[in-house]
């Protein structure tokens, strides 16, 4: 069930934006994507006990590395990740981490006032390899 939720709440992610939002690193890749809750479906929100509402964002990151055979694996990562909206205040999102059979992905959650832009800015680093910054931008509208 939880394996099926996961699958709506990406899908819910990958309509909003309507394209593979990624960076590259080598052999890394870390898919990410930033949304107000609102647009979760609600059991899946329930299931992952996120609140619904226009003005709770969630940031969703997955890091991916190409294994022997060049199949994108998942793999488990530490994230700091930072959020500056356009009064350059800053805010801190705990990214907590999810597991669900082989798939590793990492929500946050953060408040929005929309129409904003926020800027995040994401550390990302996995064992045995040297970290990577990474900065993404997302508009939230009303």
């Amino acid at each position: 069930m939880k394996r099926l939720l996961a699958t709506l709440c990406l899908s819910s992610i990958a309509a909003v934006s309507h394209a593979e939002i990624s960076q590259e690193f080598g052999a890394f890749k870390v898919h990410y994507n930033a949304l107000t809750t609102d647009q979760l479906l609600p059991e899946v929100a329930r299931a992952y006990k996120i609140e619904r509402s226009k003005t709770r964002g969630m940031v969703t990151m997955s890091v991916l590395k190409k294994n022997s055979v060049g199949v994108p694996t998942p793999v488990p990562a530490k994230l700091t990740v930072y959020a500056t909206n356009l009064n350059q205040q800053l805010a801190n999102i705990e990214m907590r981490e999810i597991k669900e059979g082989t798939a590793i992905y990492y929500l946050g959650e953060f408040r929005v006032s929309a129409p904003d832009t926020l800027k995040f800015t994401t550390t990302v680093e996995v064992a045995g390899e040297p970290a990577r910054e990474m900065v993404f931008k997302q508009k939230f509208y009303k």
